[in-house]
């Protein structure tokens, strides 16, 4: 009971000291903490936040009731736990980061994002992924957005040719040397094909999937990239963003979702102009 009526009289002191300042102060850690539980929401990592959580209230207690062993073990395998939480969290502190770089979009590639060029690539990946669909053709197509795609584009062959859907079919043909891998495209250019894609943790993804879709979502959360997948099984047509799979779109729904993604990545009135423009190049007539 000593130790309650303590933390009482210390959290009223606290409370009598805070001003404008602090109560800024306070706001920021909580929309920092906010934001990072937003990023690790849905990962194993929720579960490793409650063991450590777990652990530190078992330290603190330790400490207040004066249980000389448990004390000396935490005090003693502090350094090593600090280690290990960065080990285990390796995959949240790059998004982390990562998120932080976006700010004020300092980690743009060289090649700005381009919205125009993007909307262009869109409409003519959408005509490939109907008929590649219509075949039941697998295809795996990952558009470039603020975060670059370098690293994985240097695992495949350079193209660094103009995007076309007739250019997408014939990358993606059965038995064509670079029908497996994922095609990289940024702005209206397709950089690289056969690429290889970072594959998502069975323990981040909730429902079994193939090679493809794994790699898609993997990809997904190690950058900003917006995904179009081709199921060579079933023919459906699916778009991964952010980790979330959206499946079995068919071309107006393929449109409405890759449009609202447009819609995240650019300015109210170009969003709006540029889905207005892509909705009309898809409704137009097709070869």
């Amino acid at each position: 009971m000593e130790f309650f009526g303590t933390l009482v009289q210390q959290l009223w002191v606290i409370l009598r000291h805070v001003g404008p300042v602090e109560f800024v102060d306070v706001l920021l850690v909580a929309f920092l903490f906010y934001q990072l539980l937003r990023l690790v929401r849905g990962t194993q990592a929720t579960q490793l936040i409650v063991g450590l959580v777990f652990l530190g209230i078992v330290g603190v207690l330790a400490r207040q009731l004066q249980l000389i062993l448990i004390s000396w073990l935490f005090q003693t395998a502090a350094p090593f736990i600090v280690i290990g939480i960065i080990v285990l969290f390796q995959p949240e502190l790059r998004r982390i980061l990562d998120q932080v770089g976006r700010i004020g979009h300092l980690g743009r590639p060289l090649s700005a994002f381009n919205p125009q060029l993007f909307n262009r690539s869109i409409a003519e990946a959408i005509r490939a992924a109907e008929r590649l669909s219509a075949r039941r053709t697998g295809a795996l197509i990952a558009f470039e957005r603020d975060v670059g795609l370098e690293d994985y584009a240097a695992t495949g062959i350079r193209i660094n040719g103009e995007l076309s859907a007739e250019f997408l079919q014939s990358i993606f043909f059965p038995n064509s040397p670079l029908h497996d891998g994922a095609v990289i495209v940024r702005g209206d250019t397709i950089l690289a094909a056969g690429c290889l894609l970072p594959l998502a943790d069975e323990a981040t993804v909730r429902e079994r999937l193939g090679t493809r879709h794994r790699a898609a979502v993997g990809l997904s959360l190690a950058s900003d990239a917006l995904l179009l997948v081709v199921s060579e099984e079933t023919g459906g047509i699916s778009v991964v963003e952010n980790g979330r799979i959206t499946r079995n779109l068919d071309g107006d729904g393929l449109r409405k979702q890759l449009t609202g993604s447009l819609d995240g990545a650019m300015p109210n009135g170009t969003a709006r102009t540029r889905a207005h423009i892509l909705g009309w190049r898809l409704t137009g007539p097709k070869p």
